[in-house]
């Protein structure tokens, strides 16, 4: 048994024995779970995906005379202002108010929130477009200037539905291309897709979620973030196959500032025919306790199912049918089988940039930039 309190201590002292998710495989296989518990004590896991539930809430530095902001919007995108007088939110999936959308299907959706998140992160200057309707305390009724991120006071990306513990792989039964927020889907089971990093994702590797709890510091955006609860839409009782959801279980609730964030983590994204969102990448510590841990992190692609689902007809449909169920090694190999018939596949989610992310956390926990957090409370 091991302390997060002592994995710190060791941290500190520059002692700590720390390697990624892919590589705990390879150890537990040639040591075994109670041997590797001993001699690691954190390991890094990754993911790069789609995360559209993400956005910032943006505090904007007051202009003079003061305005109390009723509408806003930068780059013609709009944000809400229903806050206090200078506080706006930007989602990740809003649209410009002057987008075609799909109207000429599929429409390209080339600018949203996700896009705008990355332009200000990269230091661009975007265009505000503020309304007021004038109080004594606030006069001023509209404002037009090009600001950057440096002309807000705080900028905190705060997402309730990230990292997703499992998704499901998606597929076309139908004889038609489609466009999904999994992709372009190509007719009569041309095409399977799928989002997530296997063995590198951090609540497959963390199943039942021992140690990534409320409070969990994380690697988000390049940055530093904080899990702040279980997210949106998060299911418990789902089917487990080697301890693991098969199907769309637990979330995370995460926050952080975007100002010490990185655009290379953050980036906007288009979805033909189906919307805007942001790319982000979320890195999170798990800290060695005991053999248990060791156990569940060993965890290999090969281990990992997920269920085939048809997005012609039974996902929009609210249908709980599936077409089968497939591993992630058979997912990353380019192909899988569907009763007798072999089907590329595609990953909306990269593994190389996940990898990267388990390895800069490693770096820094190696080299005493990053301690881990005190478990709070199960998410």
């Amino acid at each position: 048994m091991k302390t997060i309190a002592e994995i710190n201590k060791k941290i500190r002292a520059g002692k700590v024995v720390v390697v990624n998710a892919e590589e705990i495989a390879e150890i537990a296989d040639e040591k075994g779970i109670k041997e590797a518990a001993e001699e690691i004590d954190v390991v890094t896991t990754g993911t790069f995906a789609p995360m559209c539930s993400s956005g910032v809430f943006l505090n904007l530095k007051q202009s003079k005379p003061k305005i109390k902001v009723q509408k806003a919007w930068l780059n013609n995108v709009e944000l809400y202002a229903g806050l206090a007088a200078g506080d706006l939110y930007l989602g990740a999936a809003q649209l410009p108010n002057n987008d075609p959308l799909n109207k000429h299907y599929p429409g390209g959706f080339r600018y949203g929130g996700g896009h705008l998140i990355e332009d200000l992160l990269a230091g661009k200057e975007v265009k505000l477009k503020a309304i007021g309707y004038g109080t004594d305390c606030y006069p001023c009724k509209e404002l037009n200037k090009v600001v950057s991120l440096k002309d807000f006071n705080d900028a905190i990306l705060t997402n309730p539905r990230n990292c997703c513990q499992n998704y499901n792989a998606a597929a076309n039964l139908s004889s038609k291309i489609i466009y999904t927020y999994m992709g372009a889907l190509k007719p009569n089971l041309g095409n399977i897709a799928y989002c997530s990093a296997g063995q590198l994702s951090p609540l497959l590797n963390d199943p039942f979620y021992r140690t990534i709890t409320i409070g969990t510091k994380i690697f988000l955006g390049g940055g530093v973030g904080y899990v702040f609860g279980r997210g949106t839409q998060s299911s418990l009782n789902v089917k487990r196959k080697n301890d693991i959801p098969v199907s769309p279980a637990v979330s995370l609730r995460v926050d952080g500032d975007l100002k010490q964030m990185e655009s290379k983590w953050l980036r906007g994204a288009s979805f033909p025919g189906y919307g805007a969102t942001l790319m982000l990448g979320i890195g999170i510590p798990i800290p060695v306790l005991d053999e248990d841990v060791i156990k569940y992190a060993a965890v290999k692609d090969e281990d990992i199912y997920t269920q085939v689902v048809d997005y012609s007809a039974d996902c929009p449909n609210g249908q709980d049918k599936i077409l089968g169920e497939v591993n992630y090694r058979e997912l990353r190999s380019g192909k899988v089988v569907i009763d007798g018939k072999k089907i590329p596949t595609v990953s909306l989610s990269s593994y190389h940039k996940a990898k990267e992310i388990a390895d800069i956390l490693k770096w820094w926990i190696e080299n005493g930039k990053f301690f881990l957090s005190e478990a709070t409370e199960k998410i």
